[in-house]
């Protein structure tokens, strides 16, 4: 078994050796657990332009055997069903990405075509069973939301803690989500990002190094927010950073490219992977903007140049593509 490069690169930045080649890049095709049949995306017309029908999973889960066998992401994450299905087909064998599987699902992700979940407060819920996650892979994920309300809050603590001593217990590694509110909530002022950095922190004080999550898994909210964080316990507290909604390529560029200016150390990039006309040169040209040898605006041109030589058409003229919409990055980006 090859050895995984996450292990490697994990080892390098706690003992404070980071460089920017030990950045790790996680590819996030666990949509399924949120999105549903609606999770592959859309099938595209010859102009490359979305239609209204939904592709299979078998597309998707191609993306994932694609993407794996390219070395150029650290780790896959998905549903426990397409981790099985991956594994059963040796899709792992001798190769330095390492599996991960989403352990819960909380009502704040179920995003389905018509649902109304999003609009009300997270409840904890947990689908896959880590005995039977833990056959294809040993590393998961389980995601929290934190609302400023104490009930809720408590609950979804108590649900966390039953969860690490299930996973301690089952040989289950895993990083922990926290994603901000999908709608606004009170902080008397205070800016979002910080109180959940303090709301992060405080919930993993008092956790012991068995049960602590690998690494975070959260919002870009501002570089202040983010250099507080991953400067706060470096070793202890691996920050990474997740991609949200597809955006142009600028964004996704600008996003890693900031995010680890200021401290972060991975990305877990779902649509920004998938819904790339090229997710295999995204993702090539991700690893050149971490590693300065591209900055984010020629990181774009490089792509359109790929895209042309491919013949594949680009959803977006370049001059469109190379625009910063992602509010949270205008002020930073170059």
């Amino acid at each position: 078994m090859s050895e995984k490069s996450l292990d490697r690169k994990l080892a390098r930045i706690r003992a404070g050796q980071y460089l920017p080649v030990d950045f790790i890049i996680a590819d996030a095709k666990d949509g399924d657990m949120g999105f549903g049949a609606g999770a592959p995306g859309p099938v595209y017309d010859r102009d490359n332009q979305p239609t209204d029908r939904m592709r299979p999973v078998a597309d998707y889960r191609a993306g994932m055997r694609e993407i794996v066998g390219s070395g150029l992401v650290d780790i896959m994450l998905t549903s426990v069903s397409s981790a099985e299905m991956l594994h059963a087909n040796g899709c792992y064998t001798d190769t330095p990405v390492t599996p991960a599987v989403r352990l819960n699902d909380t009502t704040d992700i179920w995003s389905l075509r018509g649902g109304a979940y999003r609009t009300a407060q997270a409840r904890p819920f947990r689908t896959a069973r880590i005995k039977h996650a833990r056959a294809a892979a040993d590393l998961g994920l389980y995601s929290v939301t934190f609302y400023n309300d104490v009930d809720r809050d408590v609950a979804t603590l108590e649900a966390y803690a039953a969860f690490r001593e299930d996973a301690e217990a089952g040989g289950m590694r895993h990083f922990l989500e926290v994603f901000n509110p999908a709608f606004p909530i009170d902080t008397g002022g205070v800016d979002p990002g910080f109180y959940v950095n303090d709301a992060i922190v405080r919930a993993l004080a008092g956790v012991a190094s068995p049960e602590r999550p690998l690494f975070l898994k959260m919002s870009y909210n501002g570089p202040r927010a983010m250099e507080e964080l991953a400067s706060f316990d470096p070793q202890n507290l691996v920050v990474g950073i997740l991609g949200g909604a597809a955006g142009t390529t600028r964004d996704t560029m600008e996003l890693i490219a900031q995010a680890e200016r200021y401290g972060a150390r991975v990305a877990l990039f779902g649509r920004k992977i998938w819904y790339a006309e090229s997710p295999i040169e995204i993702v090539r040209l991700m690893r050149r903007v971490v590693e300065r040898e591209a900055s984010p605006g020629e990181a774009v041109r490089l792509y359109h140049d790929v895209l042309a030589k491919a013949g594949i058409r680009a959803r977006r003229p370049l001059e469109q593509d190379s625009e910063v919409t992602d509010p949270i990055l205008k002020g930073g980006a170059g």
